[in-house]
């Protein structure tokens, strides 16, 4: 009789894991009505970016019932140069650069979708434009590397359709990635030019308790691309303690998360070193909202911090997940 129940687990468990991983690639699928009303894109330049925000999606869609999507702009080839170790795990070259520009836009979507499924993304959205190499020029990106008037299309349209609550994406620093400045500003510009309700478009940086200067709130300065942020500060805190005994945290679900990603090796070099994501709201600097559409974006983003500051010591599991 024992040997007949574990085999039964078993083959539930796998039957679990192979349906998760075929949603994980399935085209969009629909919330359902009964869903929480919170609804968010990602909008990151590369297959690893989502870790900025790994604690604040987990707790939205599994804390909150809400639904999140994430839209990738490049294919993430431009990675191969830190494979090494991840070379005798897929079997392949990677760090040979021809080898791994051909290899790695399928190996990160992989790598992507396994994250996902981690954080319960609901849909992955890929542009696959090319991730050509290092550059903190963004204007070489949205002028070399990108097709802008494609990229953008895109984004706006995914917008449309999606009807999104939030935008999460990262904040763009002077040091920061050319791609991810240009995919915040791209991210900015298709929520400014959005018909009907605007997303609110948040700016993610991590942070580490206990550091008295922080994280620094300061855009990169372009006549081009001007932007600007308002004063708050939003905080999801990694190291909320639940379960057993509160032996765990989210900063173990960033693990898992930074863990999916192997075929990035300096990515797993400290990237759960932050303890804390923090957050602004961004705003145009072109054709920035009324006072009162500003005062209404804050106070969107206020009630939804809160909402994941106190589910956060509470998530759900399979068991108190069920009718």
């Amino acid at each position: 009789m024992k040997k007949w129940l574990m085999a039964v687990v078993r083959c539930s468990i796998l039957f679990l894991l192979a349906g998760g991983w075929a949603m994980a690639q399935a085209p969009e699928v629909k919330a359902p009505a009964s869903a929480a009303p919170v609804r968010a894109l990602i909008v990151v330049a590369h297959p690893d970016d989502e870790v900025c925000f790994a604690a604040t999606v987990y707790e939205i869609t599994h804390n909150l019932g809400g639904v999140v999507d994430q839209l990738v702009v490049t294919n993430g080839e431009g990675g191969y140069r830190y494979s090494l170790l991840a070379e005798s795990y897929y079997g392949i070259a990677l760090t040979d650069e021809a080898v791994g520009r051909a290899a790695l836009p399928e190996i990160r979507k992989r790598e992507l979708l396994e994250a996902g499924h981690i954080l319960g993304i609901a849909n992955h959205f890929f542009l696959d434009e090319r991730d050509v190499r290092y550059t903190q020029d963004v204007d070489e990106v949205l002028g070399e590397h990108w097709n802008q008037a494609v990229v953008l299309a895109a984004v706006e349209r995914r917008m449309a359709a999606g009807n999104y609550d939030f935008v999460f994406t990262l904040f763009p620093t002077p040091a920061t990635h050319g791609g991810h400045k240009a995919a915040a500003l791209t991210a900015l510009t298709a929520a400014q030019q959005a018909t009907g309700p605007k997303p609110v478009v948040l700016g993610c940086q991590t942070a580490r308790s206990g550091d008295p200067q922080g994280p620094s709130w300061t855009g990169f300065a372009s006549a081009k691309h001007p932007f600007s942020t308002l004063p708050e500060v939003y905080t999801t805190d990694r190291k909320v303690k639940f379960g057993f005994k509160d032996a765990l945290d989210y900063q173990m679900i960033v693990n898992w998360v930074i863990a999916a990603h192997k075929s990035q090796g300096q990515y797993q070099n400290g990237m759960n070193r932050a303890d804390r994501e923090q957050f602004v709201i961004l705003e145009s600097g072109v054709a920035g909202n009324a006072a009162g559409s500003v005062t209404q974006e804050a106070a969107r983003t206020g009630t939804l911090f809160r909402a994941l500051a106190e589910q956060a010591a509470h998530p759900k599991g399979v068991a108190t997940s069920k009718p």
